[in-house]
């Protein structure tokens, strides 16, 4: 499961290669084409299963989804509202091969390769393509096998990296002044890593952030939202939420800010009925699309 393979989108695999590069049981794999359509392949004359290496990193946002705890019923909406937001993951081979050269590095625990490849890539892509088509990839892959011997340490490696160097970069980055968002993930609700790259994908499209935790107490946020300056309060969810939690404590909560409310990330794309209802800003569960959404919020504001 923590391979990459270098084919081409043109390769098809048969469903023993794609159980082999992802760690899917072919049974579950067969359950989520015929239950859901999740994932369906192209057919030879004789009607075994053929699958691209876009289905077979379906397979791997599909994993990722279910790692977060999202059910699987629901996982088909969320990979429909990001199918045109970003493009598929190793669809360039030249991505694959960086891809490939991060894993090899990792194998060894090679912080220095990691880092001179860190520094290679940035003197040849924007950091949000970086992190879009490269490290995160990885970094999700590794997630999600991090039960097999050795995975869980080559994650928390490439993790701890690159939590030290996000935070770098929007230290360096920050802006004097208010804050245009303050941005809190509920505790429990995504990595650190996640949140921080929301809060980059933000400041590098030009909008002001105030990053205040990635383990926020949904109790205490009405306090801390009342000390800030900053007019939007933006929580990035990745996980659903507690059904109880999106009835009275978030119009609750949301009534008592004098700043406004907005939610991101899967759990507001699971609950994005619910926000509508509550009349709560929801901004999407792809965080590198974040910025012109909330723009808009923002120009919003001050039109009102």
């Amino acid at each position: 499961m923590s391979e990459i393979a270098s084919s081409t989108d043109a390769e098809l695999f048969p469903i023993r290669e794609v159980c082999r590069l992802t760690g899917i049981n072919p049974v579950t794999l067969r359950a989520w084409e015929r239950r859901y359509a999740l994932v369906v392949p192209t057919r030879t004359e004789s009607g075994h299963r053929l699958y691209s290496m876009a289905d077979v990193e379906r397979v791997r946002s599909i994993l990722a989804w279910i790692e977060r705890g999202v059910a699987v019923s629901k996982i088909g909406a969320l990979l429909q509202s990001s199918s045109d937001k970003a493009a598929p993951v190793l669809a360039d081979g030249e991505f694959a091969a960086w891809q490939g050269r991060v894993l090899d590095a990792l194998k060894v625990f090679s912080e220095a390769e990691l880092a001179r490849l860190y520094g290679q890539l940035f003197s040849l892509y924007g950091a949000l393509e970086i992190y879009r088509e490269v490290l995160l990839p990885v970094w999700n892959q590794l997630l999600i096998a991090r039960e097999q011997f050795g995975m869980r340490s080559q994650w928390l490696l490439l993790d701890t990296f690159l939590r030290g160097r996000v935070l770098q970069r929007l230290q360096l980055a920050r802006r004097d002044g208010a804050p245009d968002v303050l941005l809190c993930a509920p505790q429990g609700q995504c990595h650190e890593l996640e949140w921080l790259l929301a809060g980059l994908a933000l400041q590098e499209s030009g909008v002001s952030v105030q990053l205040h935790s990635a383990e926020q107490p949904l109790e205490e946020l009405a306090l801390v939202g009342a000390h800030s300056a900053a007019p939007v309060l933006l929580l990035l969810a990745q996980k659903p939420f507690a059904t109880d939690w999106l009835n009275k404590p978030l119009a609750k909560l949301s009534l008592s800010l004098d700043c406004t409310l907005a939610l991101a990330g899967a759990g507001s794309e699971l609950a994005a009925e619910r926000l509508a209802e509550l009349g709560i800003a929801h901004l999407g569960n792809d965080w590198f699309a974040l910025a012109p959404r909330l723009k808009r919020l923002l120009a919003e504001q001050l039109d009102t």
